[in-house]
């Protein structure tokens, strides 16, 4: 069985008093794509926020290889290696495409030209467009904009937060053909997303949250075949 790298326990986030997440417990594994699956507002990007560093746990553990970085500065926790691709993008709009994916190695004091050259080949068209501002990209090429200075970090665990957010779907083939890739070339991958289909078609394993509790687990296949997730997120328990 592969080394865990990130390790959730007994996670809980509040806000105001709301509980996002309940005590969900889940692991990812060296070489895993894993996914969390759920609706609007089940927990999943509270999970990562906190996982992160952008919010601070009320309760529970976050370990990652080995070390708790549960309620930690963001920029420590990117230092050992996790980034995160957020929901929206959030790019930098006035730089330069070549200036944002820079700005993904900040923390690197090492040549960064094999890396780009790397995301390039990832990413041709942000090769083309490499002086061009990048609010002036389309929303696709802006989402692969944001995976691409996430690589420029060399995460060891890539966390993507809804990468299909917004776009159309032959774009969101080509993203999800990156995620591949990306894993194929050996990077960890803990992907949350709203198109079940999609991601149970690339994950290793997935869980589905509900009302910010572990509902369903299972390989990708499994939850594919699950009669209740077919009914709730892939559009048909007959399919």
């Amino acid at each position: 069985m592969s080394e865990e790298v990130l390790q959730i326990t007994d996670l809980y986030v509040s806000y105001g008093g709301i509980e996002a997440v309940r005590g969900i417990n889940f692991n990812v594994r060296a070489g895993e794509i894993v996914t969390l699956i759920g609706a609007n507002g089940a927990g999943k990007s509270s999970t990562l926020r906190a996982i992160s560093g952008l919010v601070k746990p009320a309760g529970g553990n976050v370990t990652f290889e080995g070390e708790d970085i549960t309620g930690k500065d963001p920029t420590m926790i990117v230092s050992k290696g996790l980034m995160m691709v957020p929901e929206g993008r959030r790019i930098f709009p006035n730089l330069t495409v070549l200036e944002n994916l820079k700005i993904g190695a900040y923390l690197r004091n090492d040549d960064l030209e094999k890396d780009i050259e790397t995301v390039y080949g990832y990413f041709p068209r942000l090769k083309e467009r490499s002086w061009q501002e990048g609010g002036t990209l389309s929303g696709g090429e802006q989402q692969m904009l944001a995976v691409g200075r996430a690589l420029m970090g060399k995460p060891k665990l890539l966390m993507m937060d809804e990468p299909s957010l917004g776009l159309a779907p032959i774009v969101v083939q080509g993203i999800f053909e990156i995620i591949r890739r990306i894993h194929e070339a050996g990077t960890t991958v803990l992907l949350i997303e709203q198109n079940a289909n999609m991601a149970l078609h690339v994950a290793d394993r997935a869980y589905v949250i509900e009302n910010g509790k572990i509902a369903i687990e299972g390989t990708g296949r499994e939850l594919l075949e699950n009669e209740k997730v077919r009914a709730a997120y892939l559009g048909s328990a007959g399919k």
